[in-house]
């Protein structure tokens, strides 16, 4: 098993419920592994692996994409990836806004998303 892994990107975006959050841009951090099956490539060009250049404009196309909830974004990132790289055996991706919008609270919040494939 391989696993390409994408970790800490950050977005500015206009997600959420609350009308202020969709008006006012927040930051996300996004991340995400992808695995594939080992075959008896040598690796010796990007056709022997997934492109983790590819694997970024997905979610960077997902995240331009104003939704309510992180699950959307999560879950449209997984559909573009397994569309794309129907070998894929798994994938795993978390979103977490960085500025929750409650009050009196540091942090951040997320959700994370699961995905195997047979």
């Amino acid at each position: 098993m391989i696993t390409i892994e994408l970790q800490h990107l950050i977005f500015y975006e206009h997600h959420g419920i609350y009308e202020e959050e969709r008006k006012v841009m927040n930051s996300f951090e996004v991340n995400l592994s992808v695995s594939y099956p080992e075959l008896d490539f040598v690796f010796e060009k990007i056709s022997d692996t997934i492109s983790y250049v590819n694997l970024f404009k997905i979610v960077q196309e997902k995240m331009k994409e104003p939704v309510f909830l992180l699950e959307k974004i999560c879950q449209g990132i997984i559909l573009n990836i397994k569309h794309q790289y129907p070998a894929v055996s798994e994938i795993r991706i978390s979103v977490f806004k960085l500025q929750a919008p409650i009050e009196h609270f540091v942090g951040k919040v997320g959700v994370t998303m699961h995905r195997s494939f047979k």
